[in-house]
Order: structure tokens, then C-alpha cells, then sequence
């Protein structure tokens, strides 16, 4: 079936998109996997806690980015490729572009080292649409700050870097889109994710209807 893919800053509403299309699709009648990055095996989730739990000694970029590689070498092939072959459609909240974005963007390192390792532990895996729901860096605090205030959760150690951080991740995540767009590849949508949960899923399911993935 499809792979897609939800990228945007913390607090975008992927989650909460994520879950409106598994379950439309689901009343479809499709079969449908529904992951995460990092983690979606157990040894993705061990690398998830040690990536995004504070430590004294917290990695180096270029640590960070191969741990985030190491999960997801184990993410694609145990669990989006065997869910594509089966002829599901594969739903991922964060893929390869978060890396371009977070470790490249945010932490400087180059975009062509990424994509390199990005190709090397997907097998060169690309997602056939990837949602990007992009809100400001100001928005996306006061959205974490809520969430804070509800569940009485932390920010994890990425999502508390400084909102310098967060601005070039948003411009990196900007930017593969208009890459995208550019190059005729037409494999990103854009969404404005200041706007109402119901709205964004409508626009979601046109594109798909004008795909014609979905009837």
C-alpha cells in the first residue's frame, strides 16, 4: 500500500492527525500500521529513551544522529517494509526528514552526510507522501507548556533546546518541502497546523482523494 509520514515540530498535532486516519482508513476497510520515530521495535525504544531522556552526559551530534540511524535501520526493516509487503498502509510519525531536520538543521551537520546515512539505514526507502505540519516555534511552546500543565510531563532533552534550535529545524523542514516541490517529485504536503484539527484532516483526505489512493 502507501507509506506516509508526519513531520513537524513537537506539538503540531500529528499524533492527533495520525489518528484520525487510521481510523477513516480503518472504516475503509484497510489494514493500517501505525509507528513512531525513534522506536517502534524494542531495540528502537531503548534507543528512544536514551536518546531523549536528559543526562549529564548527553550525546554529540554525530552521536545522536547514528543512534537515530540505528533505529531506524531496525524500524524499516522490521516493521514499516514486512507492513508494506503485506499491503498496509504504513502511518509514521517522524521518518528520515526529521534527521535532515533536526541533526542537520538544528545541529549543523551537513545535509548530505544525513541523506547519506538516511539512504544507508533505510535501504533507500522514501515515503510515498510525507505531512509536514508546520507551526511556529512559538506556537509549538505554548502548545508543549499546555501539554506540560495536563499530564504533568517534562520536555524531553530535543524539546528543550533553545528556540534558536527550533527555528532551523523548521526552516530544514521548510525547505525539503519546496525541495520536493521543486524537483516535480510532489511527495510532501504542507499543512498549516495553526488550524483546527477537522480542517486539517479534510485537507488531508482531499490530497488523498486527488491522488486517488482513497475514493
Amino acid at each position: 500500500m502507501f507509506f506516509m509520514v508526519f513531520e513537524g515540530l513537537d506539538g503540531s498535532g500529528k499524533s492527533s492527525l495520525i489518528k484520525m486516519l487510521d481510523e477513516h482508513l480503518a472504516g475503509l476497510s484497510f489494514l493500517t500500521v501505525v509507528t513512531r520515530e525513534p522506536g517502534g521495535t524494542d531495540v528502537g525504544d531503548q534507543l528512544r529513551d536514551l536518546l531523549l531522556q536528559k543526562r549529564d552526559q548527553a550525546p554529540t551530534p554525530r552521536t545522536e544522529l547514528l543512534l537515530y540511524q540505528a533505529s531506524r535501520s531496525q524500524h524499516v526493516d522490521l516493521v514499516i517494509r514486512p507492513g508494506l509487503a503485506q499491503k498496509k498502509w504504513v502511518l509514521c510519525d517522524r521518518f528520515s526528514a526529521s534527521s535532515v531536520a533536526f541533526q542537520g538543521g538544528g545541529r549543523g551537520i551537513s545535509k548530505e552526510q544525513v541523506e547519506w546515512l538516511n539512504q544507508f539505514s533505510t535501504n533507500n526507502l522514501v515515503p510515498d507522501l510525507t505531512v509536514l505540519l508546520d507551526l511556529s516555534v512559538g506556537e509549538s511552546k505554548k502548545r508543549r507548556l499546555k501539554r506540560s500543565d495536563q499530564t504533568g510531563s517534562e520536555d524531553d532533552r530535543i524539546e528543550s533546546e533553545k528556540d534558536e534550535f527550533h527555528e532551523r529545524v523548521r526552516s530544514a523542514f521548510l525547505s525539503q518541502a519546496l525541495e520536493s516541490k521543486s524537483s516535480g517529485r510532489n511527495n510532501w504536503l504542507v499543512l498549516n497546523a495553526a488550524l483546527a484539527p477537522d480542517e486539517l484532516f479534510k485537507t488531508l483526505i482531499d490530497e488523498l482523494r486527488s491522488r486517488s489512493w482513497i475514493s
